[in-house]
C-alpha cells in the first residue's frame, strides 16, 4: 500500500521557520527520524519512508503555496493512487495554536494551498491535517502573519507535534481515517505562552523526534 503525504510550505530559506511552513516542518522531522534524504523531483523534493509494510512518499512542492495543485496532481496521477491514499498537512488561522485536526474531506477554510489542490483534483475528498497556528494579528496583517517567523516557544513545539501527526498518518495506514481521527483530534493541553486551555493538564507529545 502507497500513500502520497504532501506537507504544504514555501520553498526558500527566508520561509523556511514561518507559520505557513508548518507542513513542511512535519516532513522535515519525519525525513530525519527515518534516516532518510529529500531529493529534489518534478514539482518538488521528495524521500520515501516505510512503516508496517506500507510506504509513504512524502511530497514537499516546489510551486509555492498557491499552486499547490499542480505538484500534488502530478505525483497523485504519476504513482496512480486513489484519492483516499493522499493526506495533505497545512497550517490553519482557525485553530488555536498547537491544535490539530484531521479530516477526510471538506472545505479548504481559504487555504490557497488547500484550494488549488481541490480545483486541480477536481474533488476535496481526501484526508487533510490542518495545525493550528492561531491568529494574533491585526486587520489587514494576515499575510504578514502567516509568512512571520514562529516564536522561540513555537518553534520548541514543532518536535511534539510532528510526532503526533507522524503518529496519526500511520494510523491513517493500520485502522483507518476514522479511528485516526479519534486519536489525533484533541485539544492541545498547554499553548505556547504557557496558558492552559480550559483549566485541562497539557497533553503529552509522546516521543518526540530529534531535529
Amino acid at each position: 500500500m502507497e500513500y502520497l503525504v504532501v506537507g504544504l510550505g514555501n520553498i526558500g530559506a527566508e520561509y523556511a521557520s514561518t507559520r505557513h511552513n508548518m507542513g513542511f516542518m512535519v516532513l522535515d522531522a519525519w525525513a530525519q527520524a527515518s534516516n532518510v534524504l529529500f531529493r529534489t523531483d518534478r514539482y518538488g523534493d521528495v524521500a520515501e519512508v516505510s512503516f508496517k509494510g506500507r510506504w509513504f512518499v512524502l511530497l514537499k512542492p516546489s510551486t509555492y503555496m498557491n499552486l499547490s495543485g499542480n505538484a500534488v496532481r502530478f505525483w497523485m496521477q504519476k504513482l496512480h493512487l486513489p484519492l483516499e491514499n493522499l493526506i495533505v498537512i497545512s497550517d490553519d488561522l482557525n485553530l488555536p495554536f498547537g491544535t490539530i485536526r484531521m479530516r477526510p474531506g471538506g472545505s479548504s477554510g481559504g487555504h490557497n494551498g488547500l484550494e488549488d489542490i481541490t480545483e486541480k483534483l477536481e474533488s476535496d475528498q481526501w484526508t487533510r491535517i490542518r495545525i493550528g497556528i492561531g491568529n494574533d494579528f491585526s486587520r489587514g496583517r494576515q499575510v504578514d502573519y502567516v509568512l512571520g517567523e514562529l516564536s522561540a516557544e513555537e518553534k520548541a513545539s514543532i518536535p511534539a507535534l510532528a510526532s503526533r501527526i507522524i503518529q496519526g498518518i500511520k494510523d491513517v495506514s493500520t485502522v483507518g481515517v476514522a479511528r485516526a481521527m479519534n486519536s489525533l483530534n484533541t485539544r492541545p493541553g498547554k499553548v505556547p505562552n504557557g496558558r492552559e486551555k480550559d483549566g485541562k493538564k497539557p497533553e503529552t507529545g509522546g516521543e518526540v523526534p530529534e531535529f
